[in-house]
């Protein structure tokens, strides 16, 4: 097992102490948004001092195993991370697996920089997610259905408020969700701050007039906010088009490729395929790749994924595998009285302690013990786990 180093992202939605605070570190006055723990060539953590990328490469036999290697290559196939966001992250999107291939060897071709602002394929790897809650969590995931956005945006002013209700009542189907969308992604830099404001107003009068809590609150709520956040940003009228979540601690959500979603606040970890490839739609002043962004999304109306938490046996952890090949968690709760052993005998694995302490063991005999905030690599040859010790710890494993 590999003790690891791992780097932090600063990134201005992130939060002053949430991170800070977790990691049991004192807070520098920037914003903490992301710790990455991985192999990722633009983040890798580091081991004694070396990169994880290269520790692998050296020995991917041992660090990541046959099976693990025969289904995605001698690499770490997952990004694990601490995220924390104290303000909205962008509205987003991720490629499936042939649009990110496609789309990065074409801006390679292009000749366009890997850290350039407009570059929208940074790899060409695919990028489903599943965000497990450390704290209340809240978001936006996937389109509403499109009779419930009439009835929200009913009686609201603003003309791309109307527009977007226009459309969905001559067409309340998964083409005018399309269409709609398309309205609030092309109008960028079009849309007046008064526009914005004026609909936001409305939402604002709207909420005064309902009971707390009733039908809509949250999505005009929501709305309100992003038009704070972003006054210029059509985008936050946007956000009405999307179903709106709360995650408690412990609960879990799945973003597949192509599904518009933002987080809006919270902590929690975060789990991918190893890519870094965002195709940015609203409330952000990076760059708006238009044409892509609308290729990659999906228009599809339902409820956010939630994969369930499925409890261990005893001597067990609890799992939370979505429906992707990469990346699963395993919840381990070990207390005074009792050791989980984790099963799964195979393949790279990083685990990171949420709470308390905890000591693991491998079968090879390997010993290390964690306090909340770090973390640890499991090579494939070192076998099955045994946790110990009062606490928690969360185990990303390919599954």
């Amino acid at each position: 097992m590999y003790r690891l180093t791992n780097v932090v992202k600063h990134y201005d939605w992130g939060s002053m102490t949430a991170i800070p605070t977790f990691l049991g570190a004192e807070a520098d006055g920037r914003p903490v948004a992301e710790v990455w723990m991985g192999a990722h060539p633009d983040g890798p953590s580091r081991v004694r001092g070396r990169s994880l990328r290269d520790v692998i490469d050296d020995d991917p036999a041992g660090t990541v195993g046959p099976r693990v290697s025969a289904r995605f290559g001698d690499r770490l196939p997952y990004l694990f991370k601490v995220l924390a966001a104290s303000r909205p992250l962008s509205l987003q999107v991720h490629p499936n697996a042939d649009q990110a291939r496609e789309g990065f060897a074409r801006e390679e071709a292009a000749g366009v920089a890997r850290h350039a602002p407009e570059r929208s394929f940074h790899d060409d790897q695919h990028k489903p997610e599943m965000l497990y809650a450390l704290t209340r969590f809240e978001g936006l995931s996937g389109f509403r259905q499109p009779r419930r956005v009439i009835e929200l945006l009913d009686g609201i002013v603003g003309p791309l408020a109307a527009q977007i209700r226009d459309t969905l009542v001559a067409d309340p189907t998964r083409t005018g969700i399309q269409r709609a969308f398309e309205l609030t992604v092309c109008r960028r830099g079009e849309v007046s701050r008064e526009e914005i404001d004026e609909t936001a107003r409305s939402c604002e009068a709207r909420l005064d007039a309902l009971e707390d809590g009733g039908p809509g609150a949250r999505a005009y709520g929501t709305l309100v906010a992003l038009a704070h956040w972003y006054p210029t940003d059509p985008g936050a009228i946007a956000s009405i088009l999307l179903n709106r979540f709360s995650l408690a601690p412990g609960e879990a959500m799945y973003v597949p490729a192509g599904v518009v979603h933002a987080y809006l606040g919270g902590l929690g970890l975060e789990i991918m395929a190893s890519s870094d490839n965002v195709l940015r739609a609203g409330i952000t002043p990076k760059h708006v790749d238009v044409e892509a962004l609308l290729a990659c999304t999906v228009y599809d109306d339902g409820a956010p994924s939630r994969p369930s938490v499925v409890p261990g046996a005893e001597g067990k952890p609890d799992v939370v595998r979505p429906p992707a090949d990469e990346f699963a968690l395993a919840v381990i709760r070990p207390t005074a009285s009792s050791r989980v052993h984790y099963a799964t005998q195979d393949g790279p694995r990083i685990v990171i302690c949420t709470a308390g302490a905890v000591a693991l063991r491998t079968a090879g005999g390997a010993e290390v013990a964690l306090t909340k905030g770090e973390t640890v690599f499991v090579r494939h040859d070192e076998g099955r786990l045994e946790v110990r010790g009062e606490g928690e710890a969360v185990m990303a494993f390919v599954p």
